[in-house]
């Protein structure tokens, strides 16, 4: 079957003219290119974290591992410390990610109607505020009047709902639920919060999908926020650990006085780096190629039209 198609894809390209011949084979030659360069930087990731700490710290390793072991991984899942991290980061995307898509489908399908009273005038309040804020330090000083300072809600809240994603569902609805299938339900006497549940959430699986990856990764690589609220260390998502190790990986000479235990040191670090940030991205890989198909449609169809 995968023979029939590249023979038809070969007669397709043998049927064009020179020029779309010549936009294709340019188009495809700087895309791969752009492809390897992106890639790169994970094959050496995987392949330092894979090799000995002198090979990654005498720079020999470029694109396949050097001195397989799996010292780094074993330092990684021996430290509680990471395990804790891990665990709270994905708490914090689970439930950060529900309440997300939750609140934002909310919003989107409100605003998706033509009968709201408002409608203008809530989206440009909205719309304003992807623009202007309040700052940081007005920011933290709500935190703290509300009491979610040093709390999991500090990194659930604040972030709840993302202007930009709203406006994707709620173009996504406009253009992807009919409004007879409205005007009948409303014939047949079901609620809009019926509707909602029955009709609109099931059309609406492709931006739905979109909006997980968005804010799954949004909440799984969430740093800042955490660095800025939390002190509890029990608290930390797995960024700030990483964050940890990183400058942990920086050993000051004059902090340790055996220059062989320095070294060692110094070697396991750099490999637990890499191992750390191979650990950390493994979930985003999982669930990625289970919504990639949904990806695309989600946010083409999605997309704000002129």
């Amino acid at each position: 079957m995968s023979g029939d198609r590249m023979k038809a894809k070969l007669n397709k390209f043998i049927c064009l003219s020179y020029k779309d011949k010549i936009f294709y084979i340019l188009s495809g030659t700087v895309l791969t290119i752009f492809f390897l360069l992106v890639l790169y930087p994970c094959i050496f990731v995987l392949s330092a974290s894979l090799s000995s700490g002198s090979a990654v710290q005498s720079g020999k390793v470029f694109l396949l591992p050097v001195e397989f072991n799996i010292s780094g991984y074993e330092a990684v899942f021996k430290n509680s410390s990471i395990w804790l991290g891990f665990f709270n980061s994905m708490f914090y995307t689970v439930f950060g990610t529900a309440i997300n898509i939750f609140i934002t489908l909310i919003a989107a399908y409100a605003l998706s109607r033509n009968d709201l009273i408002g409608r203008n005038w809530i989206m440009l309040f909205f719309t304003f505020t992807m623009f202007f804020n309040g700052g940081i330090i007005t920011n933290y000083l709500l935190m703290g009047n509300l009491g979610l300072l040093n709390t999991r809600w500090a990194l659930l809240l604040p972030g709840a709902l993302s202007v930009y994603n709203m406006i994707v569902a709620k173009t996504f609805i406009q253009n992807n639920v009919p409004q007879e299938l409205l005007e009948a339900s409303q014939i047949d006497g079901c609620s809009d919060i019926r509707y909602f549940l029955s009709v609109v959430l099931p059309l609406s699986k492709a931006v739905i999908a979109v909006l997980v990856l968005f804010y799954g990764v949004a909440h799984w690589n969430t740093y800042f926020n955490a660095m800025i609220y939390l002190n509890d260390r029990d608290l930390f998502p797995l960024t700030i650990f990483l964050k940890e190790i990183l400058i942990a990986g920086d050993i000051d000479p004059s902090t340790v006085q055996d220059p062989v235990l320095q070294e060692k040191i110094s070697q396991l670090a750099g490999v637990i780096k890499y191992a750390l940030i191979v650990v950390s991205m493994i979930p985003v890989l999982i669930i990625y190629p289970f919504i990639q198909k949904y990806f695309v449609k989600g946010v083409t169809i999605g997309a704000v039209k002129g």
